[in-house]
């Protein structure tokens, strides 16, 4: 059983494909932050310019 679980953590070639996984979440949390926050400012500029069309 033990030289079971050792090969097992040996291997690499399962490595990548987590490797590959963990990249993909963090690209994932990166975009969802960066559009969050780009949107909100895009949100605020047409309510600037809303506000100065309605205040004349």
């Amino acid at each position: 059983m033990k030289t079971l679980i050792k090969n097992f953590l040996n291997q690499e070639e399962g490595a990548s494909l987590v490797e590959y996984a963990i990249l993909a979440a963090l690209i994932s949390v990166v975009a969802i932050g960066t559009i969050g926050d780009l949107g909100q400012k895009v949100e605020k500029a047409f309510g600037d310019i809303k506000d100065k069309f309605t205040t004349d």
